[in-house]
Formats: C-alpha cells, sequence, structure tokens
C-alpha cells in the first residue's frame, strides 16, 4: 500500500537524517534533494519546510552551502555534507535502526529481541 501522503509528525522524525543522507551522496540543491525524497516515497517536502531544515543543518555546522549562477536560468544554492555532519548522520542512522525496530516491536505487539 503506497500512501505519499504520511502524518507530519512521521515525516517530521525522519526528514533530518534523510535530508542528511541525501546530501552525503554529493553536492545537490534543494529541489533535488526534494525530488530525491519523493522518490524514495516519503511524498512531497515543501520547500518551506525542506529549506529551513537545510539552514538549520547549515547552522549547526552538518552541511555548508555555496550559490552558483545558473546557465540560463536562476542561480541555485548547492549543498554539501561535512566531516561533522557525516559523524551526525552515522549516529542518526544507528539510533534510528534501534527506534524503528522498537517503534515496530511496539506497534505490531510483537516482542524485541535485544
Amino acid at each position: 500500500m503506497e500512501n505519499l501522503n504520511w502524518p507530519a509528525e512521521w515525516l517530521r522524525g525522519v526528514l533530518t537524517p534523510a535530508v542528511l543522507s541525501v546530501v552525503s551522496d554529493g553536492q545537490t540543491y534543494g529541489y533535488l534533494i526534494a525530488q530525491r525524497l519523493a522518490d524514495a516515497g516519503l511524498g512531497t517536502v515543501k520547500g518551506g519546510t525542506l529549506y529551513p531544515l537545510l539552514a538549520r543543518l547549515e547552522q549547526d555546522g552538518d552541511v555548508i552551502s555555496v550559490w552558483r549562477e545558473g546557465q540560463g536560468g536562476p542561480g541555485r544554492k548547492y549543498y554539501s555534507i561535512t566531516p561533522a555532519g557525516r559523524q551526525h548522520l552515522a549516529a542518526l542512522r544507528t539510533d534510528w535502526q534501534v527506534f524503528a525496530d522498537r517503534s515496530t516491536a511496539a506497534i505490531t505487539g510483537r516482542k524485541e529481541h535485544s
């Protein structure tokens, strides 16, 4: 069952690690980040959600940005992950796996074996 209208509270919980993961694949810009998130099945992430998150990640030192002039179009702000951002992403991935396993166990009523 494909659902691209996930509850907002679910998306808030996954956007930081998901965005960092996309940016960790190489320098990219906002529209392509949103496209990759949609392609991953997270649905449409609007600019009003994505760009403040990118600004916070930049303020926290997890990503850096550079403005590039467009070739025949508008310029774009490109984002790259920093070494600190890679460390943060690694920790988030580890924590996410534990959280996802425990959440699934709680929701499905099965006992977690840890």
